[in-house]
């Protein structure tokens, strides 16, 4: 990888952990790692343009279908493609399928851009993630496989225990805080070959054991205000991007929120 490059357009194509959730700025929205890469990418080259086509909820065939060809018609330097967990969670997922629609993203993108970015996304320890897991590392032994054969890079969120720790999740334990999208950012920016700032797989200080009841309580809150309203949307077949339009659907240049620093009330 060569040091010090220079970047001048940076496209993101992907779900909710592209979009930002749960990095939340004060006005409601979201920043998250891409917009944390690209501001600084742009603090690089004073010609950067960054899209973001990312929307929460979306499956792979989705992506496929409504953000790849524009991605691809961008031409960027950097395109990052994150998809297929959102499938991996539902019942009767058929990762052939999934596996599949991800092979047609990277034969579509890897030809159109200067470097495509690959990730092994991050899981969240605890009971549930075991579930999952076998899906996962089969969806990520696959992301390897593309990479290797169209020469994309992959960023390996996956193997990083920091990630995994409870504390870089948010309360509704699917998307990270503001320090977990911040770590990916810098994740991110290392496997483009820039000088590191920190490292982002530095493990949290210990944690205070928690008690009992305190665990209790967070898991009704969490069944409530999140888990109850996910498997609602599930049987009904909807998504909570439903005619959501992305963050940032053109390829124009840098312009940082204007509500400036995200809050971050989970991190560590």
């Amino acid at each position: 990888m060569e040091m010090h490059a220079t970047y001048n357009s940076f496209v993101a194509v992907g779900d909710s952990f592209t979009e930002g959730m749960s990095d939340l700025l004060p006005d409601g929205s979201y920043r998250g790692w891409a917009d944390l890469l690209a501001a600084r990418l742009a603090a690089r080259s004073p010609d950067f343009r960054y899209a973001n086509l990312a929307v929460r909820g979306k499956l792979i065939g989705q992506i496929v279908d409504e953000q790849v060809d524009l991605a691809a018609a961008m031409k960027a330097d950097v395109v990052t493609l994150v998809g297929g967990l959102n499938d991996t969670l539902r019942p009767g997922c058929d990762m052939g399928r999934v596996t599949a629609l991800l092979e047609e993203a990277v034969e579509r993108l890897a030809p159109s851009c200067g470097k495509l970015v690959l990730m092994r996304s991050p899981g969240r320890n605890g009971p549930v993630m075991q579930r999952f897991r076998p899906r996962m590392e089969q969806l990520f032994t696959h992301v390897d496989a593309l990479a290797a054969r169209h020469g994309a890079l992959v960023v390996d969120l996956y193997g990083a225990e920091a990630l995994a720790d409870q504390r870089m999740w948010d309360v509704d334990r699917l998307h990270l805080t503001g320090e977990g999208h911040r770590r990916v950012a810098e994740a991110v920016w290392q496997a483009l070959g820039l000088d590191a700032e920190e490292d982002w797989r530095a493990p949290l200080p210990p944690a205070a054991a928690a008690h009992w009841a305190a665990r209790r309580i967070g898991d009704v809150r969490f069944a409530r205000q999140h888990l109850g309203p996910w498997i609602g949307r599930r049987l009904t077949g909807r998504s909570s991007g439903d005619g959501r339009p992305a963050k940032r659907p053109e390829l124009l240049p840098w312009q940082a929120p204007a509500d400036g620093d995200a809050v971050t009330d989970a991190g560590p």
